[in-house]
This record gives structure tokens, sequence and C-alpha cells, in this order.
């Protein structure tokens, strides 16, 4: 049996290990709330770090990020912040505000695109009016114009016609970017007429200088017309908006590999290489055009071309500066686009400069023509020479000998008698040469009672062909002579001249 003493001592025993191991528990449960009471005040602050950062890259999405995303949309060449911490980009939160950056372009460039089409939708309705307002103000004038004769009014209704043909094409530029049509349906035309009708649309006409090069007779088939008139009239209304009024603006038209090419040169400031991007831009039709982004007030003539390009299948291109410092602007037109009318049957306009080649080619024709009628002058000439050769020897006086001397001829009266003038004293004779037989010219007597015939008149083309082959024989006479070629103004062997 356990005695009183030794229970007590177990029990005191028993009661300290419970004790101490109490006491190692709370010990450590204290330590281990000590440890997370930091963890807790570090996940804290990093917490409130992290708050702080994003609260600060929204500020900064909010304030500068997303105002130049939107400007960005209008003006490509802007660039768009990144974010304000360094070590945001790749992290969750950057990558949630990039989403928000793309949504937000989304966003922005499809209420653009709404917005503008409504606003092209109620101008292209706008300009339609106008347009047809102008068309019947054209016709009142052009009929005013046939019914009185009085020269001011005269110069007073086409100065009116002109300033209402300039409204007329402001009109046609806006509805054309608006995506209307253009307006007019013409028959196939040649390509020279409708640059000038182009030209004649502007304000300051009579400063552009055509050259063309052409071949007589190439035309544009008949959808193809008025755009080529609307863009040729946009691309000379910018050079000479650009440049000084006392310069010209040269237009050049000429035959390319595919087709044909337009080229306007002006002397004006030029371009810098921002603008001429965003003007190549705009005429090459690629991207959709928005009203929004013509500027204030809008500024249609590009846009009007790049719409025109896109539709008809032409081409511009305005990124090379002109020799004469300016801007160069070239219109291809491609073969598809190009026909051929007969210039006799239906000729260009009386206004509209003539080829080059047709110059030349005419040239050439009154040359040739100015040869055949010498030759055809020269001809009764010869002709008088060969009955003489076929006189038999015997039959004619010997020439040069006292027994049977030349009898005189008498002088003949008129033109002939330029080729039978007497001899000058100290000249030599026929018989002082030798006693060789000498060719003289036989002419016919005319009779005495005989009307001198009467020269029939000249036309107008004959008095041209003759102007043109003295021109020509003067230009001859200067130019050295070839050893080779024949003269055409001799008669004969003796080196006696057409008169």
């Amino acid at each position: 049996m356990i005695e009183l003493p030794e229970l007590v001592a177990g029990g005191l025993a028993a009661g300290t290990l419970s004790a101490l191991a109490l006491g190692g528990s709370l010990v450590r449960s204290r330590r281990q709330k000590a440890a997370l009471r930091a963890e807790v005040t570090e996940l804290r602050a990093q917490l409130e770090g992290a708050e702080g950062a994003f609260i600060t890259e929204v500020e900064h999405l909010a304030a500068r990020r997303m105002p130049a995303a939107a400007a960005q949309l209008a003006h490509p060449h802007l660039r768009v912040p990144g974010p304000a911490r360094q070590h945001t980009p790749g992290t969750p939160t950057g990558i949630a505000l990039e989403y928000v950056l793309t949504a937000l372009r989304e966003e922005l460039s499809a209420q653009r695109t709404r917005i503008d089409a409504a606003a092209q939708a109620g101008l292209r309705g706008a300009t339609r009016e106008i347009q047809a307002a102008l068309y019947r103000l054209q016709d009142a004038l052009r009929g005013l114009q046939q019914r009185y004769d009085d020269p001011e009014l005269a110069q007073t209704l086409f100065a009116l016609d002109h300033e209402n043909e300039q409204s007329l094409r402001r009109a046609q530029v806006a509805a054309v970017v608006c995506g209307a049509w253009v307006g007019l349906a013409r028959e196939e035309s040649h390509v020279v007429d409708a640059v000038t009708g182009g030209q004649a649309r502007l304000s300051g006409y009579h400063r552009v200088q055509v050259n063309n090069h052409l071949e007589p007779g190439t035309a544009l088939v008949s959808h193809a017309v008025e755009p080529v008139a609307i863009i040729v009239a946009e691309l000379l209304d910018n050079a000479l908006r650009h440049s000084a009024p006392d310069t010209d603006v040269v237009v050049n038209l000429e035959h390319v590999h595919h087709g044909v090419c337009v080229t306007v040169d002006d002397a004006g400031l030029g371009m810098t290489q921002d603008e001429r991007a965003r003007a190549q831009r705009l005429v090459a039709g690629s991207d959709p055009i928005l009203l929004t982004d013509l500027g204030d007030p809008p500024r249609m003539g590009l846009a009007a071309i790049g719409q025109l390009t896109r539709q008809f299948d032409l081409s511009v291109d305005v990124s090379s500066p002109s020799p004469y410092g300016g801007v160069r602007a070239v219109l291809r037109v491609d073969s598809h686009l190009l026909g051929r009318i007969d210039p006799g049957e239906r000729p260009p306009s009386v206004s509209a400069p003539r080829s080059t080649r047709e110059r030349a080619a005419r040239r050439e024709a009154v040359r040739e023509r100015a040869v055949r009628e010498t030759a055809v002058r020269e001809t009764p000439v010869l002709q008088a020479a060969v009955p003489e050769a076929a006189v038999p020897e015997s039959a004619l006086p010997e020439i040069g000998s006292a027994e049977s001397p030349v009898p005189a001829m008498p002088a003949p009266a008129g033109p002939a008698a330029e080729h039978e003038r007497a001899p000058a004293p100290g000249h030599e004779q026929p018989g002082d040469l030798g006693g060789l037989p000498q060719r003289r010219r036989r002419h016919r007597a005319a009779s005495p009672g005989a009307p001198e015939p009467q020269q029939a008149a000249r036309r107008p083309e004959e008095a041209a062909a003759a102007l043109a082959a003295l021109q020509y024989g003067t230009a001859a006479a200067r130019a050295p002579k070839r050893a080779s070629a024949p003269d055409p103004h001799r008669t004969d062997d003796e080196g006696g001249a057409a008169r």
C-alpha cells in the first residue's frame, strides 16, 4: 500500500511536469503569434504598397495614357506613354491596363467611324442639293450668254459662269469625299481635253502651261473622263495655292509603258517629309477617310483624289520634289482606261494645246509638199531641154564656126527674160571655148496677138505651202551643203537656180 508522502511527491512531480509542458506550449504560441503578427504587418505593408502602385498606375492611365491613345487615332505619329513604374509591364496589373487601352482604342474607332458616317451622309445630301442648284444656275447663265450680244454683258456673264464653275467644283469634291458619285457621265474624250477641262475650273488657270506630248487621238474611256478632270483640277489647285502668283505651273502629258502620265510641277515651297508622307497616304486611298482627319476647316482635295484613285483604278504620286523647288505630282492612267479617237473626225477643242508630235508631223508634211512643188515647178524646164537633145547634130548649125553664125534669138517677154539675158562684157562667148558645142535653151516665140495667160489665184493652203517652202529653202541654203546630197534648186548642169 502506497503511503501518503509518496503520493504527494508523485503528484507534485506530475504537476511540475504538466506546468513545464504548459509553459513551453505557451512560449511557443506566443512566438508563433509574434511571427504571425510580423507577417501580417509585412503583408499589410505590401498590400498598401501594391494598392498605392495600382492607384498610381490607374491615375497615370487616366491622366496621360488614355488621352494619348485617343489622340493617336487621329495623329498616328504621337506616342502613348508607358506605365508609371518600370516593373509594371508584364505583371497582371500591367497586362490588365494594356487590355483597357486596347478596348478604349477599339471603342473610340467604332464611335468615330459611326459619327463620321452620319456626318458624311448629311453632307452628301446637302451637296447633292447644292450641285443641282448650281447646275440649274449654269444652264441659266449659258442661256443668257446665247441670248444677249452686248460685249460688256457677255463678259460679266462669263465671269459669273466661271465663279459658278468653281463653286460647283468645291461642292463636287465634298460629295466625292463623302462617297458620292462624280456627278457627270461624259462621252469618250481626248486626254488633253480632260486636262484643260480641269484647268478651266480654277481661278488661276492662266498660270498653267500645258505641254502635250501625246500621240494625236489619245483618249479616255467615258467613265474615266470626269475623274481625271477632277484629279487634275485638285492637283493644279494645290500647285497654284502653294506657289507664288508670278510663277507658272508646268503640266506635261507623256506616254509611258503602262499608259499615260500627267505630271504637274510647281515652284512653291514644297513639303516636309511628314507632310509628304501624309499626302501620299491620302492620295493612295488605301485607308478609310474620315472628315475629322481633314482639319478644321476640312481640306478635301487630296482626300477626294484618294477616293477617285481607289474607285477608278488610277494612281497618283506626290512623294518626289519638283525640279523647280516645289512639289511634283504624277497622275498615271493605265492602258485599260485609254482609247482612241480619230482626230480628223473629232478633233480636240480649239483651246487645247496641240501635240508636239502633231506639229512635227505637220512640219514634215509641209516639207515634203514643198519638195514636191519644187520638183513640179522644175519639170517644165527639164522637159524643154529634152527635145533639144533629140535633134540630130547634122540638122544643127555648127556652133562657133564663122560660116554658120548662130542667129540672135529675140528676148522673150515676161519671166522667161530672166533666163535669156545677154552675157556681160568680158565673159566668154560660146565661140571662145575652143569650138566645143554648147547647149542653148530654146523657147517658143509667143504669137504677137496671143494674150498672156492669166495666173490662177492661189488657195490659202497653196500660199502656206509656198511660204513654208521658202523658209525651208532659206534654212537649207544657210546650212552646210553635203557633197552627196543633190541640190533641189539646180535646174540644169550649168548650175542655174530656179526662180
